[in-house]
């Protein structure tokens, strides 16, 4: 399944390129895109555990970059 979520105080391409980089090795992640210009990120996953998957990227995305918010 594939979902676009927008991002919030995301500051610069190096940070949106570590996301991107930290998201990919999530199990059950099949691609990620953070487009650091638009603000959004584009995942494809594993539909029956997209709950959980979109946790882990919430907490590998406070690491990368604290300030940086995703609206589910």
């Amino acid at each position: 399944m594939k979902k676009v979520y927008k991002l919030e105080d995301l500051d610069c391409a190096n940070c949106a390129a570590k996301m991107e980089r930290a998201i990919a090795k999530i199990d059950g992640v099949d691609a990620v895109s953070i487009s650091f210009m638009a603000q959004r990120m584009s995942i494809e996953a594993d539909e029956s555990r997209l709950d959980e998957i979109m946790r882990e990227v919430v907490k590998v995305c406070r690491k990368v970059e604290p300030d940086c918010r995703i609206l589910l």
